[in-house]
C-alpha cells in the first residue's frame, strides 16, 4: 500500500511541477508580452479552469506525503515529510500571494476600459509563481528520491 500512495504522490507532484513550469516557461512571457486589456482578458480566460483542479491535486498530493512521512519507513519518512511541507508551501503561497492577484484581475469588468489607478500585477504575481513552482520542483524531486529508496 505504501507503494502505490507513494507512486501517486509522484504524480500528483509531478503534474503540479509540470503545469507550474508550463505556465513560468510558456504562459507567463505570453501574458507579458500582451498590452494591458489583452492581457486582463486572457488572464480571466486562463484562470477559469484552473479551480478546483490544481488545488484538489496539491492538497492530494500533499495529504499523501504526510500520510507517507508517517507510514514509511527508513530514509523515505523524511523525504516524504519534506516534500509535505513544500507541496504546503505551494498551496499557501497559492492561496496567500496568487489568488488574491487573480480575484483584482477577475474583478474588471471590461478589459477594454482599465482603470487609471490600475497598476499591473504582472510582475508581482511572476515572483509569487516562480516560487510556487521552485517548492513544487524540489517537492517532486524529493518524492522520486523517497519512492526510490522504499
Amino acid at each position: 500500500m505504501t507503494e502505490v500512495l507513494a507512486v501517486a504522490a509522484v504524480l500528483g507532484s509531478g503534474v503540479t511541477a509540470g503545469v507550474l513550469f508550463a505556465v513560468a516557461l510558456s504562459v507567463l512571457p505570453a501574458l507579458f508580452a500582451m498590452d494591458n486589456g489583452t492581457y486582463v482578458h486572457a488572464h480571466q480566460l486562463l484562470g477559469r479552469n484552473w479551480d478546483p483542479t490544481m488545488p484538489v491535486i496539491v492538497l492530494s498530493s500533499t495529504l499523501a506525503d504526510g500520510v507517507l512521512a508517517v507510514a514509511a519507513d527508513g530514509a523515505a519518512r523524511p523525504l516524504f515529510a519534506a516534500a509535505a511541507v513544500l507541496l504546503l508551501g505551494v498551496s499557501g503561497v497559492s492561496h496567500l500571494c496568487n489568488v488574491p492577484i487573480n480575484r483584482r484581475v477577475k474583478a474588471i469588468t471590461d478589459p477594454a476600459v482599465i482603470p487609471p489607478d490600475w497598476q499591473d500585477p504582472r510582475p508581482l504575481w511572476r515572483r509569487w509563481h516562480y516560487l510556487r513552482t521552485a517548492l513544487a520542483v524540489v517537492a517532486l524531486v524529493l518524492n522520486g528520491a523517497a519512492l526510490a529508496v522504499i
